[in-house]
């Protein structure tokens, strides 16, 4: 059974909810699963907030080590990732040196209070580091029915949420069946690759 890290980091619940969508289309496809974790919120000093009693579990080093892929995300700060999941990504220098994520597929999610709150920048943050840690990525093709319907989220760089349209954490049907078809995309990629080594 082939694993995909869905990892993000979500304060409001709207890409929480995009996360519960993707690992649906990660699970979609046969022999994969998702491995949905998350990453500590931290404060202004850099302090790792306590392990909630509830939700996933924290995301480690191990479970970036044994995916097959992973798949980024997080809502938008003025264009850029949220500094809880940055943070957890500038630790990942020693998998950087021992190539652990080479070769790997990945993609990224996001989610915005605004239809132009900086999506497509947030996204290309998230996808710098997967090219420096030598990841494939993975985007959404316009053959993607819903790419092209949406009135809300969705970009061809990865899934998105508009949360001014529809509510926190309550996605529209082209922004749930987008982030199911990232997954997916991923999934079969990741068996594909590991059918292929």
């Amino acid at each position: 059974m082939h694993e995909i890290l869905v990892l993000y980091y979500s304060r409001q619940g709207s890409t929480a909810a995009l996360a519960r969508q993707v690992c649906r289309g990660v699970e979609s496809v046969a022999g994969v699963q998702a491995r949905l974790r998350t990453v500590a919120a931290i404060s202004a000093t850099g302090a790792v907030s306590s392990v909630p009693d509830e939700g996933p579990p924290y995301a480690t080093h191990d479970d970036l080590i044994e995916c097959s892929g992973l798949i980024l995300g997080s809502p938008t700060r003025f264009g850029n990732m949220a500094a809880p999941l940055k943070h957890f990504l500038d630790g990942t220098s020693g998998l950087w040196l021992s190539g652990a994520l080479a070769d790997k597929p990945a993609a990224v999610f996001t989610s915005t209070q605004t239809l132009h709150g900086g999506q497509e920048a947030t996204l290309i943050s998230m996808m710098l580091p997967l090219l420096h840690h030598g990841m494939y990525l993975v985007g959404l093709p316009y053959t993607e029915q819903a790419l092209t319907s949406t009135q809300s989220g969705g970009t061809p760089y990865g899934a998105s949420h508009v949360a001014g349209v529809s509510g926190h954490g309550t996605l529209s049907t082209p922004e749930a069946d987008l982030a199911r078809a990232l997954g997916a995309r991923v999934a079969r990629l990741a068996a594909r690759l590991k059918r292929e080594s």
